[in-house]
């Protein structure tokens, strides 16, 4: 908790403000939700902010018990940051903020500024839906702009990346936002090959569709 509240009030809406309310901020704990980070993965990621201020950041929330750093022995060797548990109880913040921001987007298209990082955290990752994915012990590998993601349809799970994956998604950033917003459903895009499915069947893509809430008509 900060030593300093910035609002005169002893409200626990306020106190949380105090941890997360300033700029950037919860842009960081929505890109670490995905998993360590190292500075350089954070700073691509987030377009815009300056190195200065992600690193006043950075050391507000480790000071505040949200994050954490970590150093990777050798070949890395090298510093990354990651939530710790009191960090990943904010998470159900970032999802509702993603739910409810979502339908604030304009139209995505090919030339729409997006990051592969965000596009998981704020548009597919909080629109998991438990009670959809009930029955369904599934992993999916969105490879998005060459960078490759593991989601999964297990409650809780986090794949490391060592299995099988039972679904490969291949596109471009804008293609798996568009996805979402409907104009375009998963199907259409993946029968014009704009996605591409290199593995797995149309049965676990619509398993796919269903466990992260993605329009189907």
């Amino acid at each position: 908790m900060p030593a300093t509240s910035a609002y005169e009030m002893l409200c626990p809406i306020a106190r949380a403000l105090d941890v997360l309310g300033d700029r950037w901020t919860l842009l960081i704990v929505r890109d670490l939700a995905l998993g360590e980070q190292r500075f350089t993965d954070l700073k691509r990621a987030i377009v815009g902010i300056p190195p200065n201020v992600l690193s006043a950041r950075l050391k507000a929330l480790v000071a505040a018990g949200v994050v954490t750093t970590k150093d990777l022995p050798p070949p890395a060797a090298r510093t990354v940051y990651v939530l710790t548990p009191r960090g990943r109880e904010a998470l159900p913040i970032i999802r509702a903020l993603a739910r409810w921001g979502f339908p604030e987007l304009e139209e995505v298209g090919p030339s729409s500024p997006l990051e592969p990082v965000t596009v998981v955290g704020a548009s597919y990752i909080p629109f998991y839906d438990r009670a959809a994915a009930a029955g369904i012990e599934e992993r999916y590998v969105l490879e998005i702009d060459g960078l490759r993601f593991w989601l999964s349809s297990v409650p809780g799970e986090r794949p490391d990346g060592k299995g099988e994956a039972d679904l490969v998604l291949d596109g471009p950033s804008w293609a798996f936002v568009a996805a979402r917003q409907g104009g375009q459903t998963l199907d259409d895009l993946v029968d014009a090959g704009v996605i591409r499915r290199t593995k797995g069947s149309a049965r676990t893509q619509r398993h796919f569709a269903r466990v992260f809430s993605l329009p189907t008509a």
